[in-house]
């Protein structure tokens, strides 16, 4: 079992995975990749998983994609073109293993967030953040535009905020972030841990099943246009009345009963 990923599952049904990759600032290597796409896999069939906390140990967060990594791809017969192409690929479908896992990921954020580690925490769910921490796109300041970040940082925050972001490679701060919708709220770092488990056992104490199909039909409904959103959500949350569970919680609503 590898140890570039710690996980700690609790009994209210809230996991959390922690990059452990201090050496190379928690950096999306081959090998973290590899690994977060097996814990995310066995994590979506697991059903006793309701909320899942994404955090860094160490210094950061997470820098990025491993640079010295990716300039040993350079030594190939093709200058690196292959390896780079599916370096990026295998990034990608991490990203969107997120986006389509059936429980909430939280980003537990502190220090630093940056290029493909940026990508990160715009892909989750939801995001807390220490005091202090900064985030940035800013591969354009070593001649690599953030072109695969920016696909996740687009449909967080403005268009404009997010091109001058990716074009002058400046970071943001925590509260700025905050402001332009990137994360959901900023704590002491003291705090951080306690804080963002607070918030995935405010999610897990609801029912998981809504929680799963609300979660898909979030990501799908946003791609559509307004009336064909509003049928295929009509379907979703007929399916969901019909859920047995539902059923006995909004009878229990109505009589007042646990």
């Amino acid at each position: 079992m590898s140890d570039l990923i710690l996980r700690n599952d609790t009994t209210e049904g809230v996991t959390r995975l922690v990059m452990n990759s201090d050496r190379n600032l928690n950096a999306l290597s081959d090998a973290m990749l590899a690994e977060l796409s097996r814990q995310l896999d066995e994590i979506s069939n697991d059903n006793k998983v309701k909320v899942v906390i994404l955090a860094g140990a160490g210094r950061v967060f997470c820098a990025g994609h491993d640079l010295k990594e990716m300039t040993a791809k350079r030594t190939a017969a093709d200058g690196g073109r292959a390896g780079f192409l599916d370096l990026f690929q295998r990034c990608s479908q991490v990203m969107q293993k997120i986006t389509t896992l059936p429980q909430p990921v939280i980003a537990e954020v502190h220090n630093i967030a940056t290029a493909a580690g940026c990508q990160l925490v715009a892909t989750c769910d939801l995001a807390v953040c220490a005091e202090g921490t900064r985030f940035g796109v800013n591969g354009v300041n070593i001649g690599l535009f953030c072109s695969t970040p920016m696909v996740a940082l687009t449909r967080n925050i403005p268009r404009k905020q997010a091109f001058e972001l990716l074009t002058t490679g400046e970071f943001l701060s925590a509260d700025q972030a905050l402001s332009m919708g990137l994360i959901n709220r900023v704590v002491a770092q003291e705090n951080l841990e306690q804080e963002t488990m607070a918030l995935a056992q405010k999610i897990a104490a609801k029912q998981s099943s809504a929680v799963k199909i609300g979660k898909e039909a979030f990501y799908k409904q946003l791609e559509m246009p307004l009336s064909d959103a509003y049928d295929y959500t009509g379907q979703v949350i007929t399916e969901n009345m019909m859920l047995q569970e539902t059923e006995a919680a909004i009878d229990a609503f109505i009589h007042r009963k646990k």
